[in-house]
């Protein structure tokens, strides 16, 4: 079926050594880093920069980064702060609810709502109905 190509014999002794070379291997640096990557780790400064207080715009930014290589647009830059900000404050509301009592209280004011409006939906057909029959 499999042939091997090397005519060394692969020993159990010789896994076991491969084995924990593997294991010790540590994970590599990238040298690359993704958009999202680079400006989330650029954030803070960013911001800074694109504050009232300093007054820089992102393209101004995206100038600075292009001197430096790192060649993103001020729109990109811009959209991803903005991805970033969307994606915190989902955080943030999800550890502030603390649990599901918020969303219990949420169901029981949807149901109170669905229950007033089938309510409302009966009403009018009852009259509808007593007008007809005059």
């Amino acid at each position: 079926m499999a042939e091997q190509q090397n005519s060394e014999v692969i020993t159990k002794e010789k896994i076991d050594k491969a084995i924990n070379l593997l294991k010790e291997q540590k994970p590599k640096e990238r040298e690359d880093v993704s958009d999202r990557a680079a400006v989330r780790k650029m954030r803070r400064y960013i911001e800074k920069l694109t504050s009232d207080k300093y007054g820089y715009t992102y393209d101004e930014v995206s100038e600075m980064l292009k001197g430096l290589g790192i060649n993103l647009a001020g729109s990109r830059i811009k959209y991803l702060i903005g991805e970033l900000k969307k994606s915190s404050r989902r955080r943030q509301k999800t550890s502030d609810n603390g649990g599901s009592s918020t969303s219990e209280n949420g169901a029981i004011e949807n149901q109170s709502a669905v229950v007033e409006s089938s309510e409302a939906e009966e009403t009018p057909l009852k009259s509808t109905k007593d007008k007809s029959k005059k």
